[in-house]
């Protein structure tokens, strides 16, 4: 007679999982790294940077995190990235880690905190800036090394098309490049808002519209998305981010901040690269990230208070693959 293998049993699983999730919680700089990771990814040298401890202690907290199932890791090229991970409805302790994650958001930040994340957006920021300072004049030839404007044109005409917005209308584009977009915006729309915080890539696409009669209908803003309630704008009908989101420091801030821009019942419109690993696309193109999961956007802009709408995905030759997104305030 054959004596069966002993294995834990689910009782024993249930109870180890609890244990562990338990253990993860009872901490309070791992609640404060749960909080970070809400709306944004970080490596493991930044969050040790942002609470101010050594990397080796701040790994044992995130093995920690990660055995509970509360944080899920993003690898672009040699780096890791930690972001909170997704709760699939129905799955054991569903609902408390999800109660997790509420309270943790509650916690307030403190101050020494915000002021640490408040440092590492602006050195990514930094970064991002001064690539575009010293690149403006090649930006488009270097991007064209992935997925220029006349890649994704047609599709992210074809999603403005069918994108509903109200009448007597205005709409938004953060970070334009040279302005191609803002020619199908003007068409539809009585008044287009152009917002990027590089001057130079500002004065790009103004000069494309230098004799264009609809310039009167055209505003450009030199500035960030965190600064437009100061810019007097009207709520927008739409918002559109081509391309723009893999630059960005904190995109998960951005998407929340463009979002509180919108008109209730407002659309916002992201077109973006996929997750790859194609390094050399921060140092040519200005990249901060490589890519996107769509179940990122779809969290930041739920966070966001937008819904999701349509999708479009489409590969390139080159190996790159782009979405494109709609989402509903």
């Amino acid at each position: 007679m054959t004596t069966p293998i002993c294995t834990q049993s689910a009782p024993e699983t249930a109870h180890a999982e609890l244990a562990s999730l338990l253990k993860a919680a009872a901490d309070e700089l791992r609640l404060g790294v749960l909080q970070v990771l809400a709306r944004d990814s970080f490596g493991v040298l930044e969050l040790a940077q942002v609470f101010g401890m050594k990397q080796s202690g701040m790994s044992h907290h995130l093995k920690v995190l990660a055995n509970a199932g509360l944080v899920t890791t993003r690898r672009e090229g040699n780096s890791i990235f930690y972001r909170r991970a997704p709760i699939a409805p129905g799955e054991p302790l569903s609902a408390l880690r999800q109660c997790l994650y509420e309270q943790a958001d509650q916690l307030p930040v403190q101050v020494p905190l915000r002021r640490s994340l408040d440092e590492l957006w602006h050195m990514r920021e930094q970064t991002s800036q001064q690539f575009f300072i010293e690149n403006a004049d090649k930006f488009k030839a270097q991007q064209d090394l992935i997925a220029g404007f006349n890649v994704y044109d047609q599709p992210v005409n074809e999603m403005l098309a069918i994108t509903p917005t109200a009448e007597n209308n205005c709409a938004l584009e953060v970070g334009p490049g040279a302005g191609e977009f803002l020619t199908p915006l003007l068409a539809r729309f009585n008044a287009v808002y152009a917002l990027d915080n590089s001057q130079a890539m500002l004065e790009q696409a103004r000069a494309r519209f230098a004799a264009n009669d609809d310039a009167e209908r055209l505003t450009f803003i030199h500035g960030s998305t965190n600064e437009l309630s100061s810019f007097n704008c009207p709520p927008f009908d739409l918002a559109v981010m081509n391309m723009v989101l893999h630059h960005i420091p904190s995109p998960a801030t951005m998407i929340r901040e463009v979002s509180n821009a919108l008109a209730t019942g407002g659309a916002l419109i992201i077109t973006e690269l996929c997750s790859h690993q194609q390094t050399w696309a921060r140092d040519n193109c200005g990249d901060v990230w490589l890519g996107f999961a769509p179940d990122d956007l779809k969290e930041w802009a739920e966070a966001a208070n937008l819904r999701l709408g349509q999708s479009v995905y489409f590969a390139l030759r080159n190996g790159f693959q782009i979405q494109i997104q709609q989402f509903f305030k």
